[in-house]
């Protein structure tokens, strides 16, 4: 059965909870590793998380030239944090924008997502940007939320892509700078060192469509060109774009050799 680490265990020290050992070693220096990290979106019991848990920590050794993250439901994150690997890294889907503790019921603080251990946060996710039968988060409040997480110490994966209609319409990268333009307002060229670019492309998530490798290394080429002119040429030759639009088995590998395309934000076949 499972055993659920005490209070005491995260209380004491939060970050060197015990995980079992890991086998990546490291890359070479300044290489832009791929990041390849699964989005478990909302699925997931304690013995379906166990189960996932196991496969990973009995998987082979991660390459160097890889980093590998989870992101799983918050309510989950003790247990990947006791449980699973230490060269596998945790985080979180969203956190709130309040940088302190206060009257903000339901939110989870970037700075208490941190406190438990956590490396990464996902924000601006195409279902949080659209909303759940409730208004969307807006460019801006993706942005702000970025600051915050940046401040209470996470990496930060930050998506960005376009509906159906708008890559029809030629306007892809046009959606993709009105969703990173708040971005850049909010961050300092050292800021970057703490931030993916997950591009998804909407309507290749959860409908089983996908870019061809050409079409997402054409806008991941776009993306990288828009952060040169906007922020500088050395954050756009160091920042990860990942690529987010239903990556699977089948796909990934053609994807990743494509040159401006440096890992993966993968939801169901992450389960």
């Amino acid at each position: 059965s499972l055993v659920l680490p005490s209070v005491s265990s995260f209380t004491s020290n939060p970050r060197t909870m015990p995980r079992p050992d890991g086998s990546s070693t490291p890359a070479a220096e300044g290489e832009r590793k791929y990041l390849v990290a699964g989005n478990w979106k909302c699925n997931g019991t304690l013995a379906s998380n166990e189960e996932l848990v196991k496969t990973f920590n009995e998987a082979g050794p991660i390459p160097s030239n890889v980093e590998v993250a989870i992101c799983c439901p918050s309510v989950y994150l003790p247990q990947l944090l006791s449980s699973l690997r230490d060269d596998i890294q945790i985080g979180a889907q969203d956190c709130g924008v309040n940088d302190k503790n206060g009257a903000f019921t339901g939110e989870i603080g970037a700075f208490q997502i941190k406190d438990i251990g956590c490396d990464w946060v996902i924000i601006g996710h195409s279902e949080r940007r659209e909303g759940f039968e409730m208004p969307g988060e807006t460019p801006d409040l993706c942005a702000k939320k970025t600051r915050v997480a940046i401040d209470a110490g996470l990496k930060v994966m930050f998506c960005i892509g376009e509906k159906k209609e708008q890559r029809e319409d030629g306007t892809t990268m046009d959606v993709c700078a009105s969703q990173l333009e708040p971005l850049a307002a909010v961050l300092t060229e050292s800021d970057w060192s703490s931030i993916a670019i997950a591009y998804e492309p909407v309507w290749a998530i959860g409908t089983g469509l996908t870019a061809t490798p050409e079409m997402a290394q054409e806008t991941h080429a776009s993306i990288r060109d828009w952060i040169s002119q906007n922020v500088s040429a050395d954050v756009a030759g160091k920042v990860r774009i990942q690529y987010g639009g239903s990556m699977k088995g089948a796909n990934a590998k053609d994807l990743l050799e494509q040159p401006d395309i440096d890992g993966g934000l993968i939801g169901g076949a992450s389960l």
